[in-house]
């Protein structure tokens, strides 16, 4: 391997890596969280960073995010990202949970107010 060839990862070494089933590795592809390359022999092959873009995601679903949600956190994260691109990742999905959280304390709050809940479901509190 030269300076500038990446060692690339099969499906079930990003599977394995990441802690999920090899289907969702290719789940993860098809919404776009992780980007694969094809060799001649039509394998998909990962970079490295396939593993830990899987764990990220599957944490920012544990906190409510869409996949479609953590495909667009990752829109500007480079294919070989630094400690500095994972920061800023960070970032961003602390400042979006903050933001559900306000926005579950708001539900909950006009659940517990005593209000209808057919007039708490016309209107949004959090708004």
């Amino acid at each position: 391997m030269t300076v500038l060839e990446h060692r690339t990862y099969s499906v079930s070494e990003v599977a394995t890596d990441s802690g999920v089933a090899p289907s969702a590795v290719r789940f993860y592809e098809n919404h776009g969280v992780v980007t694969a390359v094809r060799t001649a022999g039509n394998q998909r092959r990962f970079d490295e960073s396939a593993a830990c873009r899987i764990q990220v995601a599957k944490l920012a679903q544990r906190v409510g995010l869409s996949v479609r949600e953590i495909a667009d956190l990752f829109t500007d994260l480079p294919v070989d990202p630094q400690r500095e691109d994972w920061e800023r990742v960070a970032g961003r999905l602390v400042t979006e949970v903050e933001q559900r959280v306000r926005h579950l304390k708001a539900q909950l709050a006009a659940m517990e107010s005593g209000a209808k809940l057919c007039e708490i479901g016309r209107h949004d509190p959090a708004r």
